[in-house]
């Protein structure tokens, strides 16, 4: 088998120089370390996504007119672009479980994954919900989204779901596999966050992440309208993965299994033919 050349800048020392199947392992998706690594990651990113997007509401409650509008629904989708930037590489930069679950359904990502997944991003949204209500006194319930009192809950479902399928197009468009990386993914996904809440969020909140909204839920304890933000966000999945497959065809492959799984290093992890 063929040797991995000695790229020091970006393996440690001591696995430069060995087998390529062997690399694989110790930088792989499958090494015990590199699985934490991507679970905290996870929990992490949402953390931050969540302390800014239920935050910008909460602030604004203790001190009225302090985060307007504008600042409340762009501030998510620029903190979204810099995890992606910071983290997108190590756990793919899902933060959603839309996402992770949007990924799965495409092939890009194991199943077998998507449930650790998940519990990592509810607990980086509830440890941010907890923090904001602890350090501002502010119940979380301020930090979660909500029907609009001019619209039905139904209406509120039918906005989240679109809201989330130009996302996960988004995502499923400029993803590398399973992957968030890069300026272009970095912006598309970001950019459109923030653009969606400019004009969604007077009708639902713009959402289109359960756990963003789940995560003050459980903290506050008030589950108000709570079904329109987990099936709405799910039926946009749905919908964004059959527009993907209608645009683009099946996913999964070598690409998409190799970076669905989080390798640090796709291009040393794929063996060489002899």
């Amino acid at each position: 088998m063929a040797e991995a050349p000695q790229r020091h800048t970006q393996l440690p020392l001591d696995v430069a120089g060995m087998p390529r199947g062997v690399v694989a392992h110790l930088t792989g998706f499958d090494n015990p370390l590199g699985r934490w690594r991507r679970l905290f990651s996870e929990a992490l990113g949402t953390f931050f996504l969540v302390l800014v997007a239920a935050g910008g509401p909460m602030v604004d409650r203790l001190l009225p007119g302090s985060v307007s509008h504008v600042a409340a629904v762009v501030a998510p989708g620029i903190m979204v672009m810099a995890m992606i930037m910071f983290m997108g590489k190590v756990s793919g930069a899902h933060f959603n479980p839309a996402v992770s679950i949007g990924f799965a359904l495409r092939g890009d990502f194991p199943w077998n994954r998507v449930p650790f997944y998940l519990i990592a991003q509810a607990l980086g949204a509830a440890v941010a919900a907890g923090f904001l209500q602890a350090v501002l006194h502010v119940s979380a319930r301020w930090g979660s989204t909500y029907p609009a009192s001019s619209a039905t809950e139904l209406q509120a479902f039918a906005m989240e779901a679109v809201l989330t399928l130009g996302l996960l197009s988004v995502i499923l468009g400029t993803a590398s596999g399973a992957q968030n990386i890069g300026i272009i993914g970095a912006i598309g996904v970001g950019g459109y966050i923030a653009l969606a809440g400019l004009w969604g969020s007077p009708i639902s909140g713009a959402s289109m992440n359960p756990f963003r909204t789940l995560g003050p839920d459980l903290i506050s304890l008030d589950f108000g309208a709570w079904w329109v933000y987990v099936a709405g966000p799910l039926a946009g999945t749905l919908l964004a993965v059959g527009a993907a497959w209608l645009l683009r065809g099946p996913g999964g492959g070598t690409t998409g299994s190799l970076t669905a799984q989080g390798v640090l290093d796709p291009e040393i992890a794929v063996p060489e033919k002899d």
